[in-house]
């Protein structure tokens, strides 16, 4: 799926259309203090790896893209709910 880079979107702080940056929201650094990142710091590494291993069947074969919006008159940003797709790339 290609979206240009640049383009006219409704601003919810400005509440009227203008144009817009899109950029893609890259994951942040994880938390240390999640429970499930202590349940897997105290699991010792014998045997097989129990609850944490990998789902069967893989990964999905299209992977959630979020986007950040950015208005070039007020430049605040805002998002929208994500979609999927297989392929993601911004068109020039």
């Amino acid at each position: 799926m290609k979206i240009p880079k640049r383009f006219k979107t409704y601003c919810p702080s400005c509440k009227k259309h203008t144009e817009v940056v899109a950029e893609r929201v890259r994951k942040g650094k994880a938390s240390s203090l999640t429970h499930i990142s202590r349940q897997k710091k105290r699991q010792t590494g014998i045997g097989n790896s129990g609850k944490f291993s990998k789902v069967p069947g893989g990964d999905k074969p299209t992977k959630r893209v979020w986007l950040r919006y950015k208005c070039t008159e007020c430049n605040k940003s805002h998002q929208r709910p994500c979609f999927r797709a297989k392929k993601f790339e911004f068109a020039e």
